[in-house]
């Protein structure tokens, strides 16, 4: 998977610009080849943006593998008192994000994995992990990063039932951790994550998986 792990920099760039409009905000930015969903905003994403819950309002908040920036710029547009992070492995990803958060009039702090203070918490995380990396790498992503969640923070993972998604909830829970599913829809399950026992730990009907990645 290219876009994940490769330095794209040999590619020919084909920059093609995408127009995001959710209900409280809109915006344009700037999509690359070998960066992840190249010339629109893919199907998983939408969904997180118009369903999760609101972000933090403070604090430091994460878009976890960034891609070209779109969760990163809403995080930003709907929490401008926080302090955002994008983070993403692919360096033109990186650059890519940043650009496109001058391009929104957001302040925004692109960088690679290794480039986040380790004493950095976050409230918020929101991500479209990339599942197709693998389900080893996938796991070390998030046990590395779900970890940094404040006590009371929130992660909204969205994920691809046919890619495992009800899999990846077991695993989450496995884990130790807190998981609802917020919503089913296209395909995708939006999973809400936070630390068991906190005081935002929620329970409902949803909160454990059918035995198989099947809608209900």
């Amino acid at each position: 998977m290219p876009q994940y792990f490769d330095d794209p920099s040999e590619l020919a760039s084909d920059p093609v610009t995408v127009s995001v409009t959710l209900a409280d905000t809109a915006f344009e930015y700037v999509t690359d080849r070998g960066v992840f969903s190249h010339g629109h905003l893919d199907e998983g994403t939408a969904l997180l943006l118009q369903d999760a819950p609101a972000p933090a309002g403070h604090g430091d908040l994460l878009d976890l593998g960034c891609g070209a920036g779109p969760i990163a710029i809403a995080l930003a547009r709907r929490s401008p008192r926080a302090r955002v992070w994008a983070v993403d492995v692919n360096p033109r990803a990186v650059a890519l994000t940043g650009d496109n958060a001058a391009r929104a009039g957001v302040a925004i702090e692109p960088r690679t994995p290794d480039d986040v203070p380790t004493g950095v918490r976050f409230a918020t995380i929101w991500s479209n992990p990339p599942i197709r990396i693998g389900k080893d790498a996938l796991h070390t992503m998030l046990d590395t990063w779900l970890t940094r969640l404040t006590p009371e923070g929130t992660a909204v993972l969205v994920v691809n039932r046919h890619l495992g998604a009800d899999s990846l909830h077991r695993w989450l829970e496995a884990r130790g951790w807190a998981v609802a599913r917020l919503t089913s829809r296209r395909g995708f399950r939006l999973l809400e994550v936070r630390r068991r026992g906190s005081s935002t730990d929620r329970v409902d009907r949803d909160a454990h998986p059918p035995a198989g990645d099947a809608d209900p």
